[in-house]
């Protein structure tokens, strides 16, 4: 569904891309630990292979991209941050289990709003995932 800004433009589709040189791990990280959905991939494009996941039926995404010989991975800091709004509290701990399950543990947020209501975890490549219980703006 095509959405329109206030400047008029029609936009079809948001997508966040970023590389890592651990594509299986940050699939593993995101899909079978957050949950989110693998909704595209891609090999063989110039060198690059690559993932898009995210929510069911949402227009926008996380696109992630390796290049066969490897590439430089920017250091993310500690406010580099993707946050999922979630207000069921049951929700964010059965997820919480399953990224336990799979070897990720909480990490302490650099800022300490996050510890309020939520539960930081850094995927792979160090960049924050925060489960927050609210419900967001």
């Amino acid at each position: 569904m095509t959405k329109i800004w206030s400047n008029g433009a029609a936009v079809a589709q948001v997508r966040v891309a970023r590389p890592t040189n651990q594509l299986t791990e940050i699939e593993r990280f995101y899909c079978s630990g957050l949950g989110l959905q693998k909704i595209g991939s891609f090999q063989g494009h110039s060198g690059y292979q690559g993932i898009m996941i995210g929510l069911p039926n949402a227009s926008y995404h996380l696109e992630i991209i390796q290049h066969e010989s490897g590439q430089p991975v920017p250091s993310p800091t500690k406010e580099d941050l993707l946050v999922f709004y979630i207000p069921q509290l049951s929700e964010i701990l059965e997820i919480k289990n399953r990224l336990h399950s799979l070897g990720y543990h909480s990490v302490l947020p650099e800022n300490p709003y996050w510890e309020e209501k939520g539960f930081t975890f850094a995927d792979p490549d160090g960049w924050g995932v925060i489960l927050m219980n609210t419900s967001g703006i």
